[in-house]
């Protein structure tokens, strides 16, 4: 572990809700635990940045709430710990607005507060996510589409009716915080200066902030930090690039299409898919006709009836994909392991999450019973890659070497891991790349 050394810029905390917020950074430490313990290395660590999986949008509201104020409580007893002065928080989540929003926000400004403002920025420009005039979009086939009007605000669980996010925040606060009442930075805001504005910030003031190109947030981020060297505490709950613009990293240290040498002994890999939405099939379509990459549906459909892990349905899928996976290794070949496609229909919420739970646990003691030969592991899904390394792998720690490609991280394994040391793990989240982007990182590795 490096320890830190002095800088004058806050120590960027984030609090994300899958792993893949890392997905515009490099050279930091993902955490999977969050005793008091683990913190203080994220904290000690020389990184501006680092961040603390908790997992919270595979949970329902009560158990994301719970798990929040449990990572606030450990981090404010750390931060006193190793006496750090500066901090920001943000809380990352989806780029397409799904997650547990107001929950977690409010659950960390009640812990870690008070702050002067919090800051919804969704933009995630590696994924084609954009904010115009408070507006959010998401580029589908080329053309900038208002996200209420894409298939992942009809999501099952995190539903909602609006792109142009003061009404968004209206609709998820449940009229607390009124439409009318949001301070908006456009655009043009962005690009003159908001520092007063900034300063002018109290009573955790909720603010949405546009972003078009990656350079709007770069200065909007650099207005934040001059706030906050003069007093401002601010809290965020956004996507993926405002980090980058945080944390001022410099380019990381080995290319993308350069990440093939950390793929152990030239040997096949292996690639993990649940995540279910559209973007994700399409992609493992185009991966299934890659050679090499051969495909081992698990029919989840077997639990639906009976969902318990000592269902004869559980063991009976987890002993058909592991002697598969097994045996299309031994081959020389990647064996591509994937959920059965479409969302199944469920009662309520609480039941869709807990199958979800089960599914996840299932795909877990799959990847546990893989070959301790893989040259890689490709985790498909955000929950999917939460549940990979801090269940899967069960690390504490991970250290992200950085994007194989944009929007997609690659971490690795200790050296002492006891089944797959120095592993290059690929989180791919559901709803990034174009069609051929997921064959195109599977390609890139076997190379």
């Amino acid at each position: 572990m490096t320890p830190a050394t002095s800088s004058p810029s806050p120590k960027i905390i984030v609090l994300d809700d899958d792993p893949t917020g890392s997905q515009t950074v490099h050279s930091c430490l993902l955490l999977m635990q969050w005793d008091v313990e683990t913190l203080r290395i994220g904290l000690r660590n020389a990184a501006p940045i680092f961040f603390v999986l908790t997992n919270t949008r595979s949970l329902p509201p009560d158990r994301a709430r719970a798990i929040t104020r449990e990572v606030c409580q450990n981090l404010r007893e750390a931060i006193q710990a190793e006496t750090i002065q500066d901090f920001l928080v943000v809380s990352r989540s989806d780029s397409t607005l799904r997650g547990h929003y107001p929950v977690e926000t409010d659950a960390i400004a009640e812990e870690l507060g008070p702050f002067d403002a919090h800051f919804l920025v969704p933009a995630f420009f590696e994924g084609g996510r954009t904010t115009r005039d408070s507006i959010h979009y998401l580029k589908v086939n080329g053309v900038d589409t208002p996200v209420h009007e894409t298939e992942f605000a009809q999501d099952s669980v995190f539903h909602y009716r609006h792109s142009y996010l003061p009404d968004y925040v209206e609709e998820k606060t449940n009229g607390r915080i009124q439409a009318a009442s949001v301070e908006r930075f456009v655009l043009q805001d962005l690009r003159s200066g908001v520092v007063d504005r900034l300063m002018a910030l109290t009573q955790n003031q909720c603010a949405v902030v546009d972003g078009e190109t990656q350079a709007d947030l770069d200065q909007f981020a650099s207005d934040i930090l001059t706030a906050a060297k003069g007093g401002k505490r601010f809290l965020f709950r956004s996507a993926a690039s405002i980090l980058t613009a945080l944390a001022k990293l410099p380019p990381q240290p080995i290319a993308p299409e350069a990440m093939s040498r950390y793929v152990r002994n030239g040997k096949p890999g292996a690639v993990i898919v649940g995540s279910h939405v559209k973007k994700t099939t399409e992609q493992l379509e185009q991966l299934l006709t890659m050679p090499g990459a051969i495909g081992v549906e698990v029919k989840i459909q077997q639990l639906v009836a009976d969902p318990s892990l000592s269902s004869e349905g559980f063991r009976s899928l987890l002993q058909d994909v592991t002697q598969q996976a097994a045996s299309i290794h031994a081959s020389g070949q990647t064996p591509v392991i994937y959920t059965s496609r479409g969302e199944l229909v469920f009662d309520d919420m609480v039941t869709r999450l807990q199958f979800g739970e089960t599914v996840s646990t299932l795909l877990m003691e799959i990847l546990k019973q893989l070959p301790a030969e893989l040259g890689f592991l490709i985790s498909k899904g955000g929950i999917t890659s939460n549940d990979t390394l801090s269940q899967g792998l069960g690390l504490r720690t991970a250290y992200l070497l950085g994007q194989v490609s944009p929007g997609v991280s690659m971490v690795r394994t200790e050296a002492d891991h006891p089944q797959f040391p120095l592993l290059p793990v690929v989180l791919f989240p559901g709803n990034v790349g174009d069609a051929q982007a997921l064959a195109q990182v599977y390609q890139r590795l076997s190379n």
